[in-house]
Protein backbone atom coordinates (compact mmCIF):
# COMPACT_ATOMS: atom_id res chain seq x y z
CA UNK A 1 0.00 0.00 0.00
CA UNK A 2 2.95 2.77 0.96
CA UNK A 3 4.67 1.60 -2.41
CA UNK A 4 1.50 2.89 -4.30
CA UNK A 5 1.29 5.76 -2.61
CA UNK A 6 4.99 6.79 -3.02
CA UNK A 7 4.27 5.55 -6.99
CA UNK A 8 1.44 8.00 -7.15
CA UNK A 9 2.86 10.85 -5.52
CA UNK A 10 5.84 10.67 -7.70
CA UNK A 11 4.08 10.64 -10.65
CA UNK A 12 2.10 13.62 -9.82
CA UNK A 13 5.48 15.47 -9.23
CA UNK A 14 6.93 14.82 -12.01
CA UNK A 15 3.60 15.48 -14.34
CA UNK A 16 3.79 18.83 -12.59
CA UNK A 17 7.14 19.18 -13.27
CA UNK A 18 6.58 18.96 -17.01
CA UNK A 19 3.84 21.04 -17.37
CA UNK A 20 5.69 23.47 -15.54
CA UNK A 21 8.78 23.10 -17.89
CA UNK A 22 6.01 23.58 -20.91
CA UNK A 23 5.06 26.81 -19.65
CA UNK A 24 8.70 28.10 -18.95
CA UNK A 25 9.88 26.73 -22.03
CA UNK A 26 7.03 29.31 -23.80
CA UNK A 27 7.74 32.15 -22.05
CA UNK A 28 11.19 31.78 -22.78
CA UNK A 29 10.26 31.27 -26.71
CA UNK A 30 7.97 34.03 -26.66
CA UNK A 31 10.56 36.49 -24.93
CA UNK A 32 13.18 35.60 -27.44
CA UNK A 33 10.31 36.00 -30.02
CA UNK A 34 9.63 39.56 -28.67
CA UNK A 35 13.67 40.56 -28.10
CA UNK A 36 14.34 39.40 -32.18
CA UNK A 37 11.74 41.39 -33.09
CA UNK A 38 12.90 44.73 -31.07
CA UNK A 39 16.35 44.13 -32.68
CA UNK A 40 15.22 43.98 -36.08
CA UNK A 41 16.59 40.37 -36.57
CA UNK A 42 15.03 36.86 -37.32
CA UNK A 43 14.34 34.15 -34.53
CA UNK A 44 15.60 30.84 -36.27
CA UNK A 45 13.71 27.84 -36.04
CA UNK A 46 10.77 29.29 -33.79
CA UNK A 47 12.51 27.41 -30.87
CA UNK A 48 14.65 27.17 -27.54
CA UNK A 49 16.56 24.46 -26.41
CA UNK A 50 17.45 24.01 -22.72
CA UNK A 51 20.75 24.53 -21.88
CA UNK A 52 20.57 24.74 -17.98
CA UNK A 53 18.02 23.79 -15.14
CA UNK A 54 18.96 24.10 -11.40
CA UNK A 55 17.78 25.59 -8.29
CA UNK A 56 18.57 29.12 -7.16
CA UNK A 57 17.19 30.79 -4.27
CA UNK A 58 15.10 33.78 -5.58
CA UNK A 59 16.05 37.95 -3.94
CA UNK A 60 12.42 36.86 -1.99
CA UNK A 61 14.91 34.26 -0.21
CA UNK A 62 12.15 31.25 -1.69
CA UNK A 63 13.53 28.51 -3.66
CA UNK A 64 13.05 28.89 -7.45
CA UNK A 65 13.90 26.48 -10.42
CA UNK A 66 16.29 28.32 -12.84
CA UNK A 67 16.12 27.75 -16.43
CA UNK A 68 18.55 28.66 -18.88
CA UNK A 69 17.32 28.40 -22.89
CA UNK A 70 19.54 29.06 -25.86
CA UNK A 71 18.24 30.05 -29.14
CA UNK A 72 19.78 31.20 -32.61
CA UNK A 73 18.81 34.33 -34.98
CA UNK A 74 19.94 35.85 -37.68
CA UNK A 75 20.51 39.69 -38.57
CA UNK A 76 21.53 38.62 -42.61
CA UNK A 77 19.78 35.61 -43.21
CA UNK A 78 22.73 34.06 -44.04
CA UNK A 79 24.28 33.67 -40.58
CA UNK A 80 23.21 32.25 -37.14
CA UNK A 81 23.95 33.96 -34.24
CA UNK A 82 22.82 32.87 -30.76
CA UNK A 83 21.34 34.14 -27.42
CA UNK A 84 19.98 33.17 -24.56
CA UNK A 85 17.07 33.54 -21.73
CA UNK A 86 17.26 33.16 -18.18
CA UNK A 87 13.98 32.26 -16.16
CA UNK A 88 13.99 32.10 -12.32
CA UNK A 89 10.92 29.77 -11.55
CA UNK A 90 8.22 31.47 -14.09
CA UNK A 91 9.36 35.04 -14.98
CA UNK A 92 12.12 35.94 -17.63
CA UNK A 93 15.37 37.25 -15.31
CA UNK A 94 18.12 38.38 -18.04
CA UNK A 95 17.72 38.06 -22.49
CA UNK A 96 21.13 38.11 -23.90
CA UNK A 97 21.64 38.12 -28.02
CA UNK A 98 25.59 38.07 -29.23
CA UNK A 99 26.89 40.83 -31.20
CA UNK A 100 25.49 41.39 -34.81
CA UNK A 101 25.49 43.91 -37.08
CA UNK A 102 29.20 45.58 -36.10
CA UNK A 103 28.27 45.66 -32.50
CA UNK A 104 31.43 45.19 -30.45
CA UNK A 105 30.47 43.05 -27.76
CA UNK A 106 27.28 40.82 -26.05
CA UNK A 107 25.12 42.95 -24.19
CA UNK A 108 22.01 42.58 -22.44
CA UNK A 109 18.92 43.06 -24.31
CA UNK A 110 16.59 42.86 -21.03
CA UNK A 111 18.07 42.62 -17.32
Amino acid sequence: MMFEIFAVVLLAGMAWLWLFSLRARETAVEAARRACIAEGVQLLDDTVALASFRPQRASSGTLALRRVYRFEFSDTGNNRLGGSVTLLGPAVQALYLEPHRGEAASRPVLR
